[in-house]
């Protein structure tokens, strides 16, 4: 695969672009050909496991470049170049410094097709509960986990907030592999090393969220919508290098009445915002920005041609960083886990079976393969395998 550099043209799209977007897409899927097998089903966690890693394909996943310049060489057309630099976000990086192997997104997105599930993401959750209750699986609900117990490097049994605990053979963790490693375990079980990797690691970004009911329809919102920023660098130079909301962010919309119509009153809407926001630091305080900044989000929405959204609003509900540490403890509110950066944290995700202590998985969209729900499931298997392996 050759790459030429083209013009930086801006506006409509450029009628050159029409070939550029078959070629990006062979690239994509040449990616994916070279990394799914070594990376995604594989889960890395000894030697054997990159017995069957073709060498001369890694020297082709285009890891030394960035997301944004193989973009940029592909397309004239900013819009297609604020396109796909969106994927990137998919694991919470930016498209300025991730590594271009993240190119590999739309490969599974355009390629091989997204589904809806009929009802919302939701129902996959409730199918597979009922899968486990079939297997006998007990739950435990609004029990907040404080401790994860060991003896002699073993996981041996699990604490609770009201002081009951419970033993068990093997455990695994969901929970965010920061909060697992740093909270969870006893201070003596994570070595000083690890500690340092952990303090280092850089989270992904994290998400501010408006949750709006609304009494109207727009004609022109799909199911999924995306306004972009004016100056894209920016926003994510903002949410990374100085770790504050951006003042024009790229808008996501999920209007998921739009293919389920009764996710809203007969006339009305539903509406999921998203924009990317920092993670937690001490740059940026939520509980004293957040009505703000969600008026800046509905101020660019009137102006992007929603007109009178404020009236039209019968339920709002926002959702901040912080929101998402004290909810789900993840890493300084990230919801990816850890970010793709670089092309090192691209690679190395916390393993999916605890080092230097037996009898403790983790899965999750902080450990490998990485984040969204069908990486997840795949760390669960990856956890699987592993537990086969192990515990014997």
């Amino acid at each position: 695969m050759t790459w030429s550099r083209r013009s930086r043209k801006s506006g409509v799209l450029q009628p050159e672009d029409e070939q550029a977007y078959v070629d990006f897409l062979d690239y994509s899927r040449d990616l994916f050909e070279k990394t799914s097998s070594p990376f995604l089903y594989n889960p890395l966690y000894e030697w054997r496991d990159l017995k069957e890693v073709n060498v001369a394909d890694l020297a082709g996943i285009d890891a030394l470049s960035t997301v944004s310049k193989r973009v940029d060489q592909y397309f004239s057309s900013e819009y297609l170049r604020k396109f796909f630099k969106r994927f990137a976000t998919y694991n919470g990086s930016s498209p300025y410094q991730s590594p271009a192997t993240l190119n590999v997104i739309p490969h599974v997105e355009i390629n091989r097709g997204g589904f809806y599930v009929k009802g919302g993401l939701y129902r996959i959750a409730f199918a597979l509960r009922k899968l486990a209750e079939k297997m006998k699986v007990e739950f435990n609900f609004n029990s907040r986990v404080t401790s994860i117990t060991t003896k002699r490097r073993r996981a041996t049994g699990i604490e609770f907030d009201d002081g009951s605990y419970r033993k068990y053979d093997l455990i695994v963790s969901n929970a965010d592999a920061y909060e697992t490693y740093r909270h969870l375990l006893p201070n003596n079980e994570v070595s000083p090393l690890k500690k340092m990797q952990l303090e280092n690691t850089e989270p992904s970004c994290s998400g501010f969220v408006l949750l709006l009911g609304i009494d109207r329809q727009y004609e022109q919102l799909r199911h999924h919508n995306v306004f972009f920023s004016e100056n894209y660098e920016a926003e994510f130079d903002s949410i990374f290098n100085e770790k504050r909301p951006a003042g024009d962010p790229t808008i996501y919309i999920a209007n998921t009445s739009h293919s389920d119509a009764d996710h809203a009153p007969r006339g009305g809407s539903n509406l999921f915002i998203l924009v990317n926001a920092p993670y937690l630091s001490d740059s940026f305080d939520w509980s004293n920005e957040k009505e703000e900044y969600a008026d800046l989000i509905k101020n660019k929405m009137e102006n992007r041609g929603m007109e009178n959204l404020r009236e039209s609003i019968e339920f709002e509900k926002i959702i901040t960083p912080a929101d998402f540490y004290h909810l789900y403890r993840s890493n300084r509110g990230s919801i990816y886990g850890t970010s793709s950066n670089s092309r090192m944290a691209a690679f190395m995700r916390p393993a999916n079976k605890a080092r230097g202590i037996d009898g403790l998985y983790l899965t999750g969209g902080s450990t490998h393969p990485g984040g969204g729900i069908p990486l997840v499931i795949l760390s669960a298997r990856h956890a699987y395998e592993l537990i086969k392996r192990y515990e014997r």
